[in-house]
């Protein structure tokens, strides 16, 4: 799916621009200094929507650089292709005292294409430029100019777009017809925009100023909670031929359901595979899987953006025959193999990333980034990620797991929840058998089991990666100084709920550290946590914790000839509302039993009890390094 990126950098084309001194810095008030790598002295946004085909955005801002570390907010860059185009660009650069420094004109900008590794065809291009300017601090100032050929994205308005951005002053101005509908949603913003009528024009305005610099925590919560944002979107609006309403999901989804509508017709040998294959099966998961899986090894996931192509999938007769398409076009021959076979299925929309969960479900507006295809069978779902060529049927992965999804029918979108994998899914299990040396060398035998979003990461390595390219994984991810990997095997379980069989054979070199008669050892040797939080006594913000997972670990460790052990750690136990973690070791013969649980919690938390947070992480941080102290008999 094409993904429209907005840079909310935005303003007034009309505004004359200041004369020398109007940006100096000393005008900057203290208050805005701290904690700021950079000001935004001012900032306009005016977007003009003339019809339901096209709207203007006009953007006029300035915003002084304080030190290196702001150099990224100096940069120019705006996307454009066949829906948008940047119709004027003007900028200028001034030092410390607000003395210009540099002009730059439209022809100054450099032009370049935004197509990605995974594009075959993309009219995404970029214009961008940079005063590239080190004498700090130092401020620039942009006058820009965007036309839009559709209505179906509407700008934001974020004065502090990252921490460590204090603003002096901003507006956002939506321009409309008296008599058009479009719709806003406002956080940490307090009062109403203020609305004037000119000239059968709506002009509706939101305003900010004086806003101290952020400074985010650990695990904050989403952005728009600590800062003022406000989100738009349109009822009526128009992409290319297409016309659609977004007042109700059911409104919107019925626009994407009219631009696939017709596009799943298959050639006569695909329908046939598609019988051969599924038939004589009784089980209609089964049915799925055999077909996902022919679908996985005859295509292949390549981006084409052209246009409405952006929004609209390729038909099926058209991946059929090239073998390739976008998630898209994939999810929609992925329905039309099911459909073929008489299994209902639906596509739908997501927006993916493994960080990406958030969606505001009360504002309907285009915030999907993706597609993916749901098949109901009984009183279950069979999710499909049909970009993956090795993903197992029914696993959706932290890419579009526990999320809002907009499934389409003939009858429009309807949210729905994707797959939450929680602390019964998310299990790694691992064994490991080890013999100590007397030295301090470690030889290392590890099975470990990896589930669900835990085997996440790995899998995706080793189907991607040569074998050389794993060991070189391996070796940047294990936790020893000195170590070889003898040798190393992956098997995989391609279930709904799929995992990988881990087994490494590992020579770790001055594991045990020698002083005099004495070898001290780590018993933990495979799973520690490296949280490591500071103490924050000005927390602000609710603590968010989105993972959850279950860790179980084993060691049997036998220890080197005429040894005895002199001291070992006390159990730890610790549980609370984060979590729940135990450790112990047990000397049994000449050998050492080490024992691990861990178990992360989800959850939403106040600010005060971020204090605890730490505690719990500094215990178990500090519990994963106890050591045990052998002495030499004699």
């Amino acid at each position: 799916m094409k993904v429209q990126l907005i840079v909310i950098l935005s303003g007034i084309a009309s505004v004359c621009f200041a004369g020398d001194g109007d940006y100096a810095v000393s005008k900057i008030p203290d208050s805005l200094l701290k904690n700021a790598d950079v000001v935004l002295r001012m900032e306009d946004i005016r977007f003009e929507i003339n019809s339901t085909k096209d709207a203007v955005e006009r953007n006029h801002y300035v915003i002084t650089i304080l030190n290196e570390n702001g150099d990224k907010w100096a940069d120019f860059s705006e996307y454009y292709d066949k829906l948008r185009e940047v119709s004027s660009v003007e900028g200028y650069l001034y030092d410390a005292s607000g003395k210009q420094l540099k002009k730059m004109k439209y022809k100054d900008l450099e032009d370049y294409s935004g197509v990605g590794d995974n594009n075959l065809m993309d009219d995404n291009r970029i214009k961008h430029h940079n005063f590239y300017c080190k004498l700090y601090p130092y401020t620039v100032e942009y006058d820009v100019e965007i036309s839009y050929r559709n209505t179906l994205f509407f700008p934001m308005w974020s004065p502090q777009r990252g921490e460590k951005i204090s603003v002096e002053k901003s507006r956002m101005t939506v321009v409309c017809p008296a008599d058009y509908q479009f719709r806003y949603k406002a956080y940490m913003y307090s009062g109403e925009p203020v609305t004037t009528t000119e000239k059968n024009k709506k002009n509706v305005t939101w305003s900010a100023k004086d806003m101290p610099a952020i400074l985010k925590e650990t695990y904050e919560p989403a952005w728009h909670e600590l800062t003022t944002v406000v989100i738009y979107g349109p009822t009526d609006f128009q992409v290319g031929d297409y016309k659609g309403n977004m007042a109700s999901w059911q409104d919107f989804g019925k626009f994407v359901y009219a631009l696939k509508q017709n596009r799943d017709v298959l050639p006569d040998a695909v329908k046939q595979k598609v019988h051969n294959l599924s038939d004589g099966l009784a089980d209609v998961k089964k049915k799925i899987r055999v077909l996902y899986e022919y679908m996985q090894k005859n295509t292949r996931y390549i981006s084409i953006q052209l246009g409405i192509g952006g929004w609209q999938p390729f038909d099926a007769a058209y991946v059929a025959t090239k073998g390739y398409g976008d998630c898209k076009a994939l999810a929609n021959y992925m329905y039309s193999l099911l459909k073929e076979a008489g299994i209902p299925s639906y596509y739908t929309l997501v927006r993916a990333g493994s960080n990406a969960q958030y969606m505001t479900d009360d504002f309907p507006s285009q915030q999907f980034n993706h597609v993916i295809l749901c098949a109901p069978v009984n009183k279950d779902t069979v999710w499909l990620e049909c970009t993956s060529q090795t993903l197992p049927s029914g696993y959706l992965s932290d890419f579009t797991s526990n999320r809002y999804a907009l499934l389409i029918d003939e009858n429009g979108g309807k949210l729905v929840h994707t797959p939450k994998y929680g602390l019964k899914e998310n299990l790694q299990v691992r064994h490991v058998k080890a013999q100590l040396q007397d030295d301090g060398t470690l030889v290392v035998m590890a099975e470990s089991r990896y589930d669900a979003e835990q085997q996440d990461e790995i899998q995706g390595v080793i189907n991607a990666l040569s074998k050389d390219k794993v060991k070189e994984y391996l070796h940047d991810h294990l936790d020893f100084a000195t170590y070889d990997i003898r040798s190393f095997d992956y098997k995989e379980n391609k279930s709904a709920l799929p995992s990988v069989n881990e087994n490494l054979d590992i020579s770790v070199s001055n594991y045990a550290t020698i002083t005099g008669k004495r070898l001290f050892i780590v018993p933990n040797i495979m799973t520690r946590s490296r949280r490591h939080l500071s103490q924050d006594e000005t927390r602000k913000y609710d603590i968010v914790l989105k993972l959850e997972y279950t860790d179980v670990d084993s060691a049997e460790i036998e220890l080197p000839a005429g040894y005895d052990v002199e001291s070992k750690p006390q159990d730890v136990s610790v549980a609370g509302k984060f979590g729940k973690y135990s450790a112990s070791v047990q000397l049994k013969g000449n050998k050492l039993y080490y024992y691990r649980s861990m178990e992360q919690y989800s959850g939403r938390f106040p600010a005060s009890d971020y204090k605890d947070l730490v505690s719990f992480y500094e215990t178990i941080y500090k519990a994963d390094r106890n050591k045990v102290v052998l002495v030499k008999k004699g």
